[in-house]
């Protein structure tokens, strides 16, 4: 998946906000992870403000489907 076609169905499921599309917002993520790695992952979590929709903060790993919160990250997910 391009970059471009991640932050696009990302936005989706910004819009609707909902608990459920927190979960297709993370294996979108994990996605990304696997194809781009961590770097573009915190950089769409900041571009799209994921942080304050679905409390998913830079640092956080995200693979198959899961958020593995980084321990050494300040406000983390727990």
């Amino acid at each position: 998946m391009t970059l471009d076609k991640a932050k696009e169905r990302l936005q989706v499921q910004v819009d609707f906000g909902g608990f459920y599309n927190g979960n297709a917002a993370k294996i979108i993520l994990s996605e990304v992870n696997r194809e781009h790695g961590q770097q573009a992952v915190d950089r769409l979590i900041r571009e799209l403000q994921l942080d304050k929709i679905f409390g998913f903060v830079p640092g956080t790993r995200f693979t198959g489907g899961l958020a593995v919160p980084d321990k050494h990250t300040p406000g983390r997910n727990s």
